[in-house]
């Protein structure tokens, strides 16, 4: 019997799945095409990068399958690569910068923002019909008035509320090259026209109606030729954020739909990469709308900082993933110009991230003797215990957006820490098939809930990197026997919650397979052949452990990942 690869298994879920809704009586049918997925993908083969001054992203593969067990990718990506979004500071300088528009918006970068801010009522605002109305080498302008008959038509926009202009811009141009240079380059080169974009007198009269967010289908929010500045300091100022190179905003109803922002978390960034997202479920989104109107929104996502520890540093030498590195592309000056980026590289699963099934899961036709002699044992063991290992070509961008939301399950395993003796370490504690089962009788587990483990482990020991030659207390001390590691299923309790229904797990530790080698390699592969996606690295669970939440992940969407790094938040 062939053994079908996970693609294939993914595949085969029923079109419908349930979620828990605690908040409402019943169940809420959420089917997988209303999730819908605001996000164009970073593709090197597609205008994924702003041409002039940005870095052009790049994947690299840091470690692949044989000798060891798994494949890693390194990334190069700017901040306002693809589908992207704007903290204040992105063109509001510091108010001590002496330049102009300068003011305290400009101390607002990225990860200050707060999370109720991501997410929110989508309204979408119609400019389809000018899509090139305007000469070559400019904008056509969105000015009040097309905002005013909009909300005479349908109501009055207000707080709480994402402002979506659609003008299917994207849709229309975004697309590879040579063709991709109509997106952006030759508007700039003034051969064709630009996108639809709003003035400075839009933002602000949006900004007095007390909208926060925005967004709209087309390059960047700042118009052709010369009202990028302006449009982008009249929104910043007000502490305005938005999402620029959105796409598919015609799936969406005029209002209604829960859009969310889900972005990556840069310390000190000028916004950055971005994973856009709505639910057009009513009923649902309703719910979640409400949440988000009255900033019942949990942040679950660890900030990516070079001074904190991120990034997984490896059982042993050679194991090391790729260091966070953050640079300052450009910076605010006389010299640089009026606008502060960076850009990064990183290691695809840092920080809050996805493990794809492709991260353990091998592509079908890998000959299994090409793993390293201690990989090869682990694996004639699992195989014994669990049933042949699958295999996946499942890379990030295929990976089904509705697996990575529902009901937040939380299951409280604070109990569970200090359960090992020092003598015995390294080692994490084990949550237990039969532990499991405890909590199945108190509150039974159902097919799509998201089913998060609350250690608390992330929120004691996420902190500043010390001097040497002290061990940070995330990952190296644990691994290094020094200190107790993080609650960890074994392969019993992945195969027991698999047998519920459940298709994606989250934990506020940084892997879900604790620090034993051979138990996280084995409920690595259980956890990918049962197609499950886990979510590693989460925190502040305990701002939803005692109340119903609707949880939302989501990575940025680039090409070929084998895990990938974004934002979690919670509505309650």
């Amino acid at each position: 019997m062939k053994l079908p690869t996970i693609s294939l298994l993914f595949r085969s879920h029923v079109a419908l799945f349930s979620i828990c809704s605690m908040a409402n009586s019943g169940w809420a049918q959420l089917q997988p095409d209303q999730v819908k997925d605001l996000t164009l993908l970073i593709s090197p083969d597609r205008p994924c990068v702003w041409p002039v001054g940005m870095t052009q992203h790049l994947v690299v593969p840091s470690r692949t399958f044989g000798p060891g067990a798994y494949h890693r990718d390194m990334i190069v990506i700017d901040e306002h690569t693809g589908t992207q979004w704007d903290a204040p500071a992105h063109f509001v300088p510091p108010p001590d910068s002496g330049l102009a528009g300068a003011g305290p918006m400009g101390l607002i970068t990225g990860e200050k923002v707060p999370a109720w801010q991501f997410c929110g009522e989508a309204c979408v605002i119609d400019v389809r019909s000018h899509i090139d109305n305007a000469p070559d080498g400019e904008s056509y302008l969105i000015k009040p008035d097309l905002v005013y008959a909009w909300e005479k038509q349908h109501r009055p926009l207000k707080f709480g509320d994402v402002v979506l202009f659609r003008s299917d811009y994207t849709d229309k141009y975004y697309q590879p090259f040579p063709a991709g240079e109509r997106f952006v380059t030759t508007a700039l080169r003034k051969e064709t026209p630009g996108w639809p974009a709003p003035t400075p007198e839009t933002m602000a009269y949006l900004g007095e109606k007390g909208v926060k967010t925005l967004g709209l289908d087309g390059a960047s929010m700042g118009p052709l030729p010369n009202l990028a500045v302006a449009t982008h300091q009249a929104g910043g100022k007000l502490g305005m954020i938005w999402t620029e190179c959105s796409t598919n905003l015609g799936s969406l109803p005029t209002t209604g739909a829960f859009a969310a922002l889900l972005v990556a978390k840069h310390a000190g960034g000028s916004g950055g990469e971005c994973r856009e997202i709505a639910i057009t479920e009513l009923k649902l989104a309703a719910r979640l709308n409400d949440s988000a109107k009255n900033k019942r929104v949990a942040d679950l996502s660890v900030t990516l900082d070079e001074e904190y520890p991120i990034t997984w540093p490896g059982y042993g030498p050679g194991d090391e993933a790729t260091r966070y590195v953050a640079k300052t592309l450009n910076a605010f000056s006389k010299v640089r110009g009026p606008y502060f980026a960076k850009t990064h590289i990183l290691d695809s699963q840092v920080g809050t991230h996805v493990v794809m099934p492709s991260y353990s899961l091998p592509p079908t036709g890998f000959d299994n003797s090409h793993y390293s002699a201690d990989v090869q044992a682990v694996l004639k063991k699992y195989e014994a215990k669990y049933g042949a290992r699958g295999n996946s070509s499942m890379t990030l961008e295929k990976a089904p957006l509705d697996q990575m939301v529902g009901e937040a399950h939380v299951v409280d395993v604070r109990k569970l820490m200090g359960s090992t003796k020092s003598s015995a370490w390294p080692a994490s504690p084990v949550i237990t098939a039969e532990f499991l089962k405890q909590q199945d009788q108190a509150r039974p587990f159902r097919a799509g809930e998201v089913v998060i483990f609350y250690s608390g482990y992330s929120d004691a020991h996420f902190k500043p990197l010390p001097e040497a030659p002290e061990l940070e207390e995330v990952f190296t001390a644990p691994l290094a026997g020094k200190s107790e590691g993080w609650p960890a299923p074994d392969p019993e309790a992945i195969a027991f919650l698999a047998s519920k229904g459940i298709r994606c797990i989250g934990t506020d530790g940084p892997t879900l397979g604790g620090v034993d080698r051979e138990n996280s390699l084995m409920v690595s592969w259980l956890t990918a052949t049962k197609g499950i996606l886990p979510v590693e690295f989460l925190t502040n669970v305990g701002a939803i452990h005692d109340k119903p939440a609707f949880f939302l992940f989501a990575p940025i969407k680039i090409q070929g990942l084998h895990g990938g790094y974004g934002r979690a938040l919670a509505l309650y």
